[in-house]
């Protein structure tokens, strides 16, 4: 039975990849024993970026998250090709999957292994002395990080094991109860206030992309606001704006590519560097122009419904997606054959070769605070600004204002705005999920959506008490 402890082996073992130079080269080097680590400063760095080396696994940014949050909503699809990684995607995108599809375990196992992880550091910091001011800083990015897989885990699965220590048995590992979503967002509010107060505004040199303040209370208000508690969101937004330095660049464009990453509207991005170091990305293979020129499949192929969503001149439909590419022919394909649309956020091609690209995940970035912090303070003039500063960097037009002869509620137009500005950036599903329009939205595309993922077959074999998500 030990084959199948997914999340919880590490978390027993207290085992992994140590990693060395620059905090963005987070390729591991050496295994290390527990009994002979955990001892200085430099151990508990090297843990931490073992921490953050989570985020690049298969399972969370560099792949399962964008098909868990982006094909399961109405913004990508999967194509016609329904065979091998296919089959799994198709499954998600149609609200068929089992519960042995490999995307969804991956997600699961993936997201313990970084809960996992964190807890180790959390759990024996505090034993070894060290500077104080590193101590916080390394907390509070254990915390930071540990709150951001759960709060991709609670909005997957709903009713999961919460586990905040690190288990002193086998017994103690299989023993965890599921909770509800209600009861991780409630602690995690809890850490990420912590968090906030032990980080840095900022980093610089190799430190560039570790978690800051700001990442820490803008994943605060998204509690907030999963929670309904729109008030409580509303300070952390307003100190995000004015304490932490961020801004909206000019051109949308800017945000993306390789010369533009950590940039100033960036608030948490997950580092990725092609080059055979193990770092590198694949969902630039799977988004770009690259994998239909070679095999002519798609992965996370843009749809019509959201092609249609942009309105004439959006600056922000060219800067995202494309409609037209040359296949390895020499053949020009486009839309007009219903298939040849792809994202170029990530880029279009890898300069390190297939499956190794080196585009950063960009998890939050300033413009998600205008647009929260709008959806906190609700229908009202300063929310229409907000609205607006994103609105018009890409569009040059001002939303319509709610009122007679005005379709479409305040939120309506809000969720737009969200879709258009944040596509491809797996806040999709999560927003129709928050706002309640998972269900509308879905069926009018004629799908039957289920709101919850299925807890993966192997979690509920090593837990009988475990109760599937119907």
């Amino acid at each position: 039975m030990n084959k199948h402890i997914s999340h919880l082996s590490v978390v027993l073992a207290g085992v992994f990849s140590a990693c060395s130079g620059a905090f963005t080269d987070l390729n591991p080097v050496s295994q290390r024993n527990a009994n002979g680590f955990y001892r200085n400063a430099d151990d508990f760095v090297s843990a931490i970026n073992a921490t953050y080396k989570v985020l690049q696994a298969s399972g969370t940014y560099n792949n399962s998250y964008w098909a868990l949050h982006e094909m399961r909503s109405d913004n990508t699809d999967q194509g016609s090709d329904g065979t091998g990684l296919g089959a799994s995607l198709t499954q998600i995108e149609n609200f068929t999957e089992i519960a042995t599809n490999d995307l969804v375990t991956a997600a699961y196992t993936d997201s313990y292994l970084g809960v996992a992880r964190a807890n180790i550091v959390l759990s024996r910091i505090d034993a070894v002395e060290f500077d104080g001011q590193l101590k916080n800083r390394i907390k509070g990015e254990a915390l930071f990080l540990r709150s951001l897989f759960y709060y991709n885990l609670a909005i997957t699965f709903g009713n999961i094991p919460l586990v905040l220590q690190e288990p002193q048995s086998v017994e103690e590992s299989l023993g965890q109860p599921q909770v509800p979503a209600s009861a991780v967002y409630a602690q995690l509010a809890t850490d990420l206030q912590q968090a906030e107060s032990g980080l840095p505004v900022s980093y610089t040199g190799n430190n560039v992309g570790r978690a800051t303040k700001g990442a820490a209370a803008i994943l605060l208000a998204k509690v907030y606001l999963l929670q309904g508690d729109r008030p409580a969101a509303v300070p952390v937004l307003r100190r995000i704006i004015s304490d932490y330095g961020y801004t909206l660049l000019d051109d949308y464009s800017g945000l993306w590519g390789l010369e533009n990453e950590n940039n100033a509207e960036s608030i948490f991005e997950v580092q990725f560097q092609g080059g055979g170091t193990g770092t590198g990305n694949s969902f630039t293979t799977a988004f770009s122009p690259w994998l239909p020129r070679t095999t002519g499949t798609f992965r996370n192929r843009p749809t019509n419904e959201l092609l249609s969503a942009y309105l004439a001149g959006d600056k922000r439909f060219s800067a995202s997606l494309d409609t037209i590419y040359t296949n390895s022919s020499g053949s020009t394909l486009t839309n007009s054959r219903n298939d040849a649309r792809f994202i170029v956020k990530y880029g279009k091609t890898n300069a390190h070769g297939e499956n190794d690209g080196s585009n950063n995940f960009i998890v939050f970035r300033y413009a998600d605070v205008l647009l929260s912090l709008a959806e906190a303070l609700g229908e009202s003039e300063e929310a229409y600004a907000l609205i607006n500063q994103v609105r018009k960097r890409g569009s040059n037009t001002a939303i319509p204002q709610v009122g007679p002869g005005t379709p479409g509620s305040f939120a309506d137009k809000l969720l737009y705005e969200r879709r258009v500005e944040f596509a491809f950036e797996n806040h999709r599903w999560p927003d129709l999920l928050r706002f309640g329009k998972a269900e509308t939205v879905l069926r009018a595309i004629g799908k039957s959506p289920r709101l919850l993922y299925l807890i993966p077959q192997r979690e509920l074999d090593i837990n009988r008490h475990f109760k599937q998500n119907e």
